[in-house]
């Protein structure tokens, strides 16, 4: 198991997407989990100021408090709700303090709203990325219509994540089912984002994305390939176990590795789009 742990950490895994205090874990479990997965730097997502992110997660200041712990192996993103008066006051109060990113943006406003469009604003000015969690009637609404705020922002790049994002890779998807079964035909709304918009990218994490990859295995192939410059490894998983069916972040690991046409590949996926998105060294 030592050698198996050292080989993992040797390929240098970026995970994009976890967070502290997810469901009650502890800072050290956190660790611990991101440890055993094989995780070598981890990019910590705060909730707002309301919310918890629908997962008691913690706020700006934990993961701030937590990378600045572990310097080189944490980094921490900036979050607020985009439609409050101190919404700009907050985000550049923790964008000036090191946040490399702003997200996870999970509220339930409109995806091109007037909010929404300071949020890119804000991340424009800063030169930094946009996390975005699409969840059909909850989060981030009117998803036919985010092509607006990706073209009217073309300096700013999009991470699209989660329900609504990975169920429209299916140009047949039914916007009201979350986790999709069944062959995937090419050509939905993410995939269109995907092929052409530079500035969009998928983070694979979460059981969105698990699913996403196995309900039709061979589109997952060509998608991972076709695909492989905008795809970013991530786990938003909340287990306190780093292995195991409980855990979708390494699964995802796992079928990253099994689908993926080869090593090249993988290495975009797992490190290599998130490196250059972010600058993380």
């Amino acid at each position: 198991m030592a050698g198996a742990a050292f080989a993992r950490a040797a390929e240098l895994v970026i995970d994009l997407h976890q967070h502290t205090n997810y469901s009650g874990r502890t800072d050290q479990q956190l660790l611990a989990h991101q440890r055993i997965m094989g995780i070598a730097k981890t990019v910590l997502l705060p909730a707002g100021s309301s919310g918890g992110l629908a997962a008691g997660c913690g706020g700006n200041e934990t993961v701030v408090a937590l990378s600045r712990a572990h310097p080189g192996e944490y980094w921490f993103f900036a979050n607020e709700l985009p439609n409050i008066p101190e919404t700009k006051k907050v985000l550049e109060k923790f964008l000036n303090a090191g946040a490399i990113g702003i997200g996870e943006q999970k509220f339930p406003v409109e995806c091109d709203s007037k909010g929404m469009q300071l949020v890119a604003a804000i991340a424009a000015h800063y030169g930094v990325p946009v996390l975005m969690h699409f969840q059909y009637d909850t989060y981030n609404l009117a998803f036919e219509r985010f092509y607006k705020l990706v073209g009217k922002f073309p300096k700013v790049n999009f991470i699209g994540h989660a329900q609504t994002w990975w169920g429209n890779i299916d140009k047949n998807h039914q916007q009201v089912v979350m986790y999709p079964k069944g062959p995937v035909t090419p050509g939905g709304i993410t995939d269109r984002l995907l092929s052409d918009y530079p500035n969009v990218y998928g983070d694979l994490s979460a059981g969105s994305g698990l699913n996403a990859l196995l309900r039709d295995e061979d589109h997952a192939r060509d998608f991972l390939k076709r695909h492989q410059d905008r795809l970013i490894y991530g786990s938003d998983c909340n287990d306190h176990d780093g292995a195991g069916t409980a855990c979708s972040g390494s699964q995802q690991l796992a079928t990253i590795r099994r689908l993926a046409s080869d090593n090249q590949v993988v290495a975009k996926i797992l490190r290599g789009n998130a490196t250059r998105l972010m600058k993380i060294a």
